[in-house]
């Protein structure tokens, strides 16, 4: 399969649609979790106007525009899509050496758990932002977080198909929960 970053959008949905085991929600939370970061980093490049240097907002949001890279993001999908047909592997390969077993559950967990973490962060970044952005613009660096807080319960969702100890499951939903308080004081 070509690179889930190289792909045309309508090329990506028609994959993700598919009747196939990749790419898969893991990659549609990867890809969801860019969009948000994109549409943040929108706002941001509205927040550097004459007054917004003037007043140093300008500089915040050049912060934000550097935060929120979507590249990292879109090697997210790739990275879960190889991970996932690695772990079919473990399904299907009875004389696969234990260790090798491990390493590739292992890092089918990380991915999803990294991405909660990436969205996490990115949230609270540019909620820390948004008392500095261009007002004209807030909405859009809202629909980013409100983007991201979905990808991350959707990263959540792949974390727990990959069997996290019962710590990692309760450190990850109180990541959610800091998520939800963040949205439920977007939407008074």
């Amino acid at each position: 399969m070509a690179s889930i970053k190289s792909l045309p959008l309508d090329q990506f949905l028609t994959n993700l649609a598919a009747k196939q085991p990749t790419p898969g929600g893991g990659a549609a939370a990867a890809v969801g979790a860019a969009i948000g970061n994109a549409a943040a980093s929108m706002a941001a490049a509205y927040t550097t106007r004459k007054k917004d240097k003037e007043s140093g907002n300008a500089a915040k949001a050049e912060k934000i525009q550097v935060a929120m890279d979507v590249s990292d993001l879109l090697q997210a999908a790739d990275d879960d899509a190889e991970a996932y047909a690695d772990l079919q592997r473990t399904w299907k390969e009875s004389d696969m050496p234990a260790e090798e077993k491990t390493a590739i559950e292992a890092r089918a967990l990380a991915i999803p758990t990294n991405l909660v973490e990436t969205c996490h962060r990115n949230i609270k970044t540019i909620n820390d932002f948004l008392p500095h952005c261009n007002t004209n613009i807030t909405s859009d660096a809202k629909v980013g977080i409100h983007t991201l807080a979905g990808a991350a319960r959707a990263a959540y969702q792949t974390v727990l198909v990959n069997s996290p100890p019962d710590e990692e499951k309760m450190r990850l939903q109180k990541l959610l929960r800091e998520i939800r308080d963040v949205e439920d004081g977007l939407l008074l």
